[in-house]
């Protein structure tokens, strides 16, 4: 991961000045949804390089240790070994970014990765994913738990009534409070895009956000009904790109619920790309949350190196 952001004093002033020219918005995600994307061997570097980004998730209520481990496994070794060895990458140590889980299944994450001797970190929604609706003690307690049994990076939820609202003061002392809970994991920050109604709003909740010490802004919980969607990935990023230009400091960004295709992670690394620059094209300042995406990369990679899309029993479940 990248190196933490200390954030900054609230700067009312900036946020208040915050206008965003929706119709420019929606040209550039129309601009950006039919860029060339890449062919060939150049398309399956892409590839590898998005499954190294993925926040391999599971955020279901019949979570268990068993699918919780079986998801690790996966997360350690993404891609198939032989189709890596046709590739000439069986010994770069491709696997995903991160483990993503519920805080009562950290542990089990944890235990799963230290068996297959594995460094890759786990991530943990936290403070009352995915309404964050919980009282504040509550929501620092399940932080500082989640910390507690091994997670390196925190997803919290902002509180989206203070978004709506314009409470931002209160929203970045909530914002901070997190940050401290987290102690040395890396915190990324929830905007649930799809409740906050405009994009000014959408890119005030995410300067207050990175003013109150986050590490990574993330689009949505994948619980609501609207989620990573271009547009809003425009603001957001445009947002990480002033903070920088003014502050020295990278944010990290993570688009999360919907993404399901290898040629739509192809999209989001070439808005990544063009919009960031390659500082930001890797998993220390990007994330792919994900839970299906997987599946489908690994059987465009199948197809690149065979020739053909695979039958069901050829590769084993995401």
């Amino acid at each position: 991961m990248s190196a933490r952001n200390p954030g900054m004093n609230m700067d009312l002033e900036w946020v208040s000045k915050v206008r965003v020219n929706t119709q420019a918005v929606l040209k550039r995600a129309q601009q950006i949804q039919s860029v060339k994307l890449a062919k060939k061997q150049w398309q399956a570097a892409w590839l590898l390089k998005a499954v190294t980004c993925i926040d391999l998730t599971t955020l279901a209520g019949d979570d268990t240790p068993s699918n919780v481990h079986r998801l690790c496994m996966k997360a350690v070794q993404p891609v198939p070994y032989d189709l890596l060895q046709s590739m000439g990458m069986h010994d770069k140590g491709v696997t995903t970014g991160a483990v993503c889980v519920y805080p009562s299944r950290v542990a089990d994450a944890v235990k799963s990765l230290k068996a297959a001797n594995s460094s890759l970190p786990v991530a943990s929604v936290a403070t009352g994913f995915p309404a964050g609706q919980t009282p504040l003690k509550t929501r620092l307690e399940e932080v500082r738990a989640a910390v507690a049994d091994g997670a390196a990076e925190i997803d919290i939820v902002i509180n989206r009534t203070l978004a709506l609202t314009g409470q931002w003061e209160a929203m970045y002392d909530e914002i901070r409070q997190f940050r401290e809970a987290c102690g040395d994991a890396h915190m990324k920050t929830i905007l649930a895009i799809g409740e906050l109604g405009t994009f000014t709003n959408v890119y005030k909740a995410s300067l207050v956000s990175m003013m109150a010490g986050s590490d990574f802004i993330k689009t949505s919980t994948g619980k609501e009904s609207v989620n990573a969607t271009y547009p809003v990935a425009i603001v957001m990023v445009r947002a990480i790109r002033d903070y920088f230009l003014r502050t020295g400091h990278k944010v990290g960004f993570k688009p999360a619920g919907g993404i399901r295709t290898a040629k739509e992670s192809l999209v989001w690394l070439a808005l990544i790309k063009e919009e960031l620059g390659d500082a930001w094209l890797g998993p220390h300042l990007f994330r792919l949350g994900a839970s299906s995406l997987l599946a489908d990369i690994e059987r465009q990679i199948f197809h690149y190196v065979t020739g053909r899309y695979p039958a069901l029993h050829e590769l084993p479940m995401a």
